[in-house]
């Protein structure tokens, strides 16, 4: 790697391609998303260290003690660098903060429970509205989505993916319980029109919405990823001509505006606040629209926070070690 902006920061004896990361994760795909894209994005080469604390750790995460069986996440040798992201992981990386006698440079993704004296770095997403001389709050949370890896899943895109027509319409499923209805209906009225619709569901999809989903799509022009083979999502970003989300998702929502093809936001019936100002900000800036029953094509340059974030990142930690000197 050692492309990315902390090499274009690091100088001497510190070359980026000394420079150690460790992400320290929960292994929830969405937060490993986040931290292992702002790796990548710093050029660096993570180490990634899994928690899974015990029920009483878990309850007491994030104000009590790490699980002692998640030493190896504060291990020595101690990185220069550790990302983590989810109230599990918070212990984990405070002890490392500790252990390393203070030289670890610690980020943190998402708003803290625990304060913003939770890390060095915290990247609270501007609608989560934390403030402060140590928070970064960009538009969109970061992720693995690049114009790179969008490129090479054009250029080879996913057998099944390549098998429908266009236009092809993407629909990404978090907590699609209440909207399933609405769901079916938009993909029926796409499909009788012509267009070719794909689904993935996440951990968060139900196994009712699963399957009701995979029924409306079990026709010509209808596909349901259902775990099967290799995971579709990155050539069905790539890939599709229009992309349908559900609300629920900040990050599903992040990675399709990062895309630059219309993307319509199927809300809830039940949203919570921060979560409605998200989708607002993300309408102002031209790149969503709320579903409101009918179907929009419109132009936008893609959104995504992730490169200036990781340059943010490599600033803020240049600075820190030059006051450890």
């Amino acid at each position: 790697m050692f492309d990315g902006p902390f090499s274009l920061l690091a100088s001497g004896e510190r070359e980026a391609s000394s420079t150690t990361l460790r992400v320290i994760s929960d292994g929830r795909a969405g937060h490993e998303a986040q931290t292992i894209g702002l790796a990548e994005a710093l050029g660096l080469t993570p180490d990634i260290r899994r928690v899974a604390p015990r029920r009483l750790y878990d309850l007491l995460a994030p104000f009590g003690p790490p699980d002692p069986q998640d030493a190896d996440a504060f291990a020595p040798p101690y990185p220069d660098i550790a990302l983590a992201a989810g109230r599990r992981t918070i212990p984990a990386l405070k002890r490392l903060k500790h252990a390393s006698g203070g030289r670890t440079f610690t980020v943190y993704v998402n708003a803290p429970a625990s304060g913003r004296d939770t890390a060095d770095l915290i990247i609270a997403p501007l609608h989560d509205r934390l403030r402060g001389a140590n928070v970064i709050a960009p538009l969109t949370p970061p992720n693995r989505v690049t114009p790179k890896r969008l490129a090479a899943a054009r250029a080879a895109p996913d057998p099944r993916i390549a098998a429908l027509p266009r236009p092809r319409v993407a629909m990404l499923l978090g907590d699609a319980s209440g909207i399933v209805y609405d769901l079916d209906y938009i993909a029926s009225v796409l499909i009788a029109a012509g267009a070719s619709v794909m689904a993935t569901p996440s951990r968060r999809t139900s196994a009712e919405t699963r399957a009701a989903i995979r029924a409306a799509l079990a026709v010509p022009g209808g596909w349901f990823w259902d775990g099967d083979g290799e995971n579709p999502y990155f050539s069905m970003l790539a890939n599709a001509d229009r992309i349908i989300v559900t609300g629920d998702s900040v990050n599903m929502v992040g990675e399709a505006v990062a895309t630059g093809v219309p993307v319509h936001v199927v809300e809830p019936y039940v949203l919570r606040r921060k979560l409605t100002a998200y989708h607002t900000a993300l309408e102002e800036a031209g790149a969503v629209r709320i579903w409101r029953g009918r179907f929009d094509d419109w132009a936008y340059e893609p959104i995504n926070s992730t490169p200036l974030v990781a340059r943010r990142i490599a600033e803020a930690c240049a600075a820190f070690r030059a006051r450890k000197g």
